[in-house]
């Protein structure tokens, strides 16, 4: 599958045979300005506001202040706002999923799974029976519609494009939703709020995981799992300190290590490298470009291809994100028959895999080759494809590997985590 840069983008509906189109405001300046371009454009628009968690303790949720926001827009804009609550499908299809994932000692990306099973999922279904013909949100994103289906496009604002979180959404769901900022910059959505006197002009942008807020990761973590102490190593197997729990860390992570000076070793910061599930030991080096950081490879299982008829099972190349805000990395896509269960250890080795978990699933699994090998791939979280500015899908990052680590480095064990896989 070779895709290319869009030409142009199809113009919207009709605003005179669109019907209704519902935005999910969510109380920022974003839905508001795509709420706001709507309405002068002729649409029908109303407002809704949903919440999507609950919980006892409020200290750190800006829920109701955000709906206060969302309801002086949808007053100034002279629209109607409904409200619901997803509270418990959200529980249910996002956060039991985040906690299974990092107990199993991945990192997961509850926004991505919060797209597609609640904002573009339950809450479409919702719009829809509230009589909206179309959705809308405040996202920075582009469509392009055509006769296959809908494509997604990064936004114009490099800095905030957010297709990376979208492509998990069903290309469905995207035939019927508009991204009425997708061609703007930040400056120019704040700058036509504050022309039309929106409130939320200068509002901060919102950070973090929506359920969490700004409370500390850790703390909000260790009320929902059971976190084991353990010992932190080296790569030779010194021990170095103690860790509160391998959920409470993922690939890269550099502060919070609390490891300062230690004897006999340099003194430069320490790099969460690796989590040893097995013996509940965190693996930390002081290179940033360890060998036990970067992989050149890695398996993608859960792969969502936005327009699958584009799919052969040749290899496709293009461009892989594995996580939000990174540059794209060159890489090849092909179907693999790769297996996630350890290799013995007198297999042949190929490339040693980092971090491999015994995930089985009976969806087919991609294997995704980098050009140049990358820092901190993560089991746990997506990898978004792109070719140029289009959005070809994603998926859930399974395994790692690196072939620059021969089957004799030091530091390297024959298990589960550390294993050598078969040419």
């Amino acid at each position: 599958m070779q895709a290319s840069h869009p030409d142009s983008l199809t113009a919207p509906p009709d605003p005179g045979l669109a019907g209704t189109v519902i935005v999910g405001m969510s109380g920022g300046v974003d839905s508001a300005v795509a709420a706001l371009l709507l309405q002068r454009d002729g649409y029908a628009v109303q407002g809704l506001f949903m919440s999507n968690w609950e919980d006892d303790d409020d200290a750190y949720c800006t829920t109701a202040d955000d709906f206060q926001d969302a309801r002086r827009v949808c007053e100034t804009l002279g629209i109607v706002l409904h409200r619901v609550s997803f509270a418990a499908q959200y529980r249910e299809r996002v956060f039991q999923h985040f906690l299974h994932e990092y107990a199993a000692g991945r990192t997961p990306n509850p926004d991505v799974l919060c797209n597609r099973e609640i904002k573009f999922g339950v809450c479409l279904d919702y719009m829809h029976r509230l009589g909206a013909s179309w959705i809308a949100t405040g996202h920075y994103a582009r469509l392009r519609q055509t006769q296959t289906g809908a494509q997604l496009l990064k936004a114009t604002d490099a800095a905030k494009d957010q297709s990376y979180f979208l492509h998990g959404v069903a290309a469905s769901a995207l035939g019927k939703t508009l991204f009425p900022i997708g061609e703007l910059t930040k400056t120019e959505v704040r700058r036509l709020a504050h022309a039309a006197g929106l409130r939320v002009y200068d509002k901060p942008d919102s950070t973090g995981i929506c359920f969490i807020g700004e409370r500390p990761f850790q703390e909000f973590l260790s009320r929902y799992l059971r976190t084991e102490p353990g010992p932190i190593e080296n790569d030779a197997g010194l021990t170095l300190g103690e860790h509160r729990g391998l959920a409470l860390y993922t690939l890269g992570q550099r502060s919070g290590l609390r490891l300062g000076g230690r004897a006999g070793t340099a003194a430069a910061p320490w790099y969460v490298a690796h989590k040893d599930t097995e013996r509940n030991a965190l693996i930390v080096v002081q290179d940033q470009d360890h060998p036990l950081l970067l992989s050149d490879a890695f398996d993608v299982e859960q792969m969502h291809w936005l327009n699958p008829h584009e799919v052969t099972g040749q290899p496709i190349d293009c461009a892989v994100k594995t996580r939000y805000r990174q540059n794209d990395l060159r890489c090849t896509v092909r179907p693999s028959a790769a297996h996630h269960a350890a290799a013995e250890p007198n297999v042949a080795s190929s490339a040693v895999a980092l971090d491999a978990q015994a995930h089985a699933s009976p969806d087919p699994i991609w294997r995704v080759n980098l050009h140049e090998p990358a820092r901190a791939v993560t089991p746990g979280q997506y990898a978004a494809f792109y070719s140029g500015a289009r959005c070809l899908g994603g998926g859930v990052i399974a395994q790692r590997f690196n072939s620059r680590l021969g089957a004799g480095a030091r530091g390297i064990t024959y298990n589960r985590h550390f294993s050598v896989e078969g040419s």
